[in-house]
């Protein structure tokens, strides 16, 4: 399905560093809690991901991530997420993050 380039112009995709990770044993897959700095404009947004097969918390970190923050929040088992991290999804949900090649300002758009 094709769409306008007015419609991409509505997904607002965000650059973020990861500030918190965290287990997250409510969810129904195996997920981490994330908390995410969009800089001073979008300020900080909670998240999980289900991305623990190819990440370690430790690796996560500080790491800056591409985000669409625009979407309505979701309840995802006992969190409200209030973004959505991108990244791309290869067989079996073997999830690889988009991510900056280098160190960006935070809230950057993406487009």
């Amino acid at each position: 399905m094709k769409i306008s380039w007015k419609d991409f112009e509505k997904v607002e995709m965000r650059i973020g560093t990861i500030m918190e990770v965290s287990d997250f044993p409510e969810a129904k897959t195996p997920a981490f809690k994330m908390l995410i700095d969009f800089g001073d404009e979008i300020g900080m947004r909670k998240t999980s991901a289900q991305i623990t097969r190819r990440y370690k918390k430790k690796d996560l970190l500080n790491r800056q991530i591409v985000a669409v923050v625009n979407f309505p929040k979701k309840q995802i088992a006992n969190i409200m997420s209030e973004c959505l991290i991108l990244g791309a999804v290869g067989e079996g949900n073997d999830i690889v993050l988009l991510n900056t090649d280098f160190k960006v300002e935070n809230g950057l758009r993406v487009g």
